[in-house]
């Protein structure tokens, strides 16, 4: 029946699970938990072709028909065979197989995917005599095999080619931002169409047009042309095209989006771009350096992606850096920009504090998308309007101040002697050595065991380590021999004494392996 509720789970990428989360819950799916770059949920069919269909921030969509422990590739050669496969195809099904594995049992993915192919194969050989085909190009089904060390999920991949690939896309530049990173941008930032937008440095123009669809709340389903769930043997083709048709949520937008860039190139690809996705009329694109950056008419939002210098690489990218924190202090100021960038180096050349940080990540770069709040004027009358903005006394306390190593703090009745990098307060571990540390620190009197011997305490051929003295640590060379409760012999007088006090002989010394001998006089 196709009101029956299942598991889907909707992938995404890290840093991007919140988002999710919310467009799953605008959506109406029930179960919602969010996990590590994937949030899992619970809804009918139709609500399987709406995620597919209205998610911006999912990558793809999952849905897992089977879930089992296996500890070796028999095991999971025989849980592939119990799966009743003509539920979800026949002989004739040509099938492929995504594995993505995380164990210790299983090395190779490879081998994962050659193991459930063989189970697949040999289930319809065994009950029709004949076997379904793999190919890697169009399948009529994607089955998606996850392991993470021995739990393994069979599932479905309902969306085939990725859904970052909306169908607009005309054209494209050197590492294009991916749109699932776009959209995240935008719907972190917070901004759905209440003031114009900006992106100064737009690449291909894929802000823009993420911007332009979130505004007027067009799905970004409307340019795909097929998904993995259409060729099933249970797909309700007019479901689908209830919901391709159904545009009542749409609305109106009344500000503008703009789009500049130095490169001419990019300025057509992304004119392109905009051209194909139907938004000219609210997204407009112009050539333009940032150093020609000039204040906008209207109160505006930023969003952009400058060069990092990994796969573009800019002449004097620092310099360049610098140039955009003068001009948002400049010509954006009473305004917000967000700003997505990898180097460290490069943020502190913007010179501004950022008021939101998020880790984020571009492709295989672990980057931070960091929120300024440009403003003039003074800071009281900002706060008294409302913004969230903290005082210069707040900053400077977060900047300098550092507790004493000592000094006790109380957590959730703890006692701490320090904070670690997230202002969280921490019990430091003290470096002793604990099982003898009670025995060094009294009074032999005082000690249960004061009979006990020193030398068992360490080994006194290991110099290196720190092992108790008298009553304190002491550190001793290892070309020396000691008593274990004295000081170290003195070398003899002539007379059989040992020097001490003021008349202490000092002709003695020692040799290279640490034995007395008498010094010549310097006559």
């Amino acid at each position: 029946m196709d009101n029956k509720e299942f598991k889907l789970i909707a992938k995404t990428f890290q840093g991007l699970e919140d988002v999710l989360a919310e467009e799953l819950t605008s959506l109406g799916a029930n179960n919602i938990e969010k996990g590590n770059r994937m949030v899992s949920f619970t809804g009918d069919k139709e609500m399987m072709y709406r995620a597919n269909f209205c998610l911006r921030t999912a990558i793809r969509i999952l849905k897992p028909i089977r879930e089992f422990k296996a500890t070796d590739a028999e095991d999971l050669y025989d849980e592939v065979k119990k799966i009743e496969w003509e539920e979800y195809m026949d002989n004739k099904t040509t099938f492929k197989i995504d594995t993505v594995v995380f164990s210790d049992e299983f090395h190779h993915s490879k081998f994962v995917a050659y193991k459930v192919k063989d189970g697949i194969a040999d289930y319809f050989r065994e009950k029709t005599g004949n076997r379904p085909n793999v190919v890697l190009t169009n399948p009529m089904l994607i089955i998606n095999v996850h392991i993470s060390g021995d739990f393994v999920t069979i599932s479905l991949d309902s969306s085939g080619e990725s859904l970052h690939k909306r169908g607009y896309r005309e054209g494209t530049v050197d590492a294009p931002l991916n749109e699932v990173l776009a959209a995240g941008m935008i719907m972190l930032a917070g901004w759905d169409g209440q003031c114009d937008l900006i992106d100064p440095m737009c690449g291909s123009g894929t802000i823009l047009v993420e911007a332009a669809l979130i505004a007027r709340n067009v799905w970004p389903g409307v340019f795909r042309k097929e998904y993995a769930f259409e060729k099933w043997k249970d797909f309700n083709p007019s479901m689908l095209d209830a919901i391709y048709n159904d545009d009542s949520q749409e609305r109106e937008f009344s500000h503008k989006i703009y789009g500049y860039d130095i490169n001419r190139q990019c300025v057509a690809i992304s004119q392109a771009n905009v051209k194909s996705a139907g938004m000219t009329d609210v997204v407009e694109v112009a050539q333009r350096d940032m150093a020609d950056f000039v204040r906008p008419a209207e109160k505006a939002i930023m969003i952009t992606n400058p060069p990092y210098g990994e796969r573009i690489t800019t002449d004097n990218l620092l310099e360049f850096y610098g140039l955009i924190g003068q001009k948002l202090k400049h010509e954006f100021s009473n305004n917000d920009a967000w700003i997505i960038s990898y180097r460290e180096e490069c943020f502190d050349k913007i010179g501004m504090r950022p008021s939101t940080k998020y880790a984020l990540f571009n492709g295989a770069l672990e980057c931070e998308y960091r929120h300024y709040q440009i403003f003039d004027g003074r800071l009281s009358d900002r706060r008294n309007e409302g913004m969230d903005i903290k005082s210069d006394e707040e900053r400077e306390h977060n900047k300098t101040y550092k507790p004493h190593r000592h000094e006790e703090a109380k957590d959730d009745g703890r006692e701490v002697t320090g904070f670690n990098r997230d202002r969280k307060p921490f019990e430091k571990k003290k470096k002793v050595y604990e099982p003898f540390m009670s025995l060094i620190q009294t009074r032999p009197e005082d000690r249960e065991d004061s009979d006990r011997r020193r030398s068992g305490f360490g080994d006194k051929r290991r110099g290196d380590e720190r092992r108790p003295f008298g009553d304190k640590f002491d550190r001793h060379k290892s070309n020396r021999s000691f008593d274990n409760k004295r000081e170290p012999r003195k070398p003899f007088k002539e007379d059989g004494k040992r020097p001490s006090g003021k008349g202490r002989e000092r002709k003695w010394g020692f040799d290279s392996e640490g034995r007395p001998f008498r010094k010549k006089d310097e006559d």
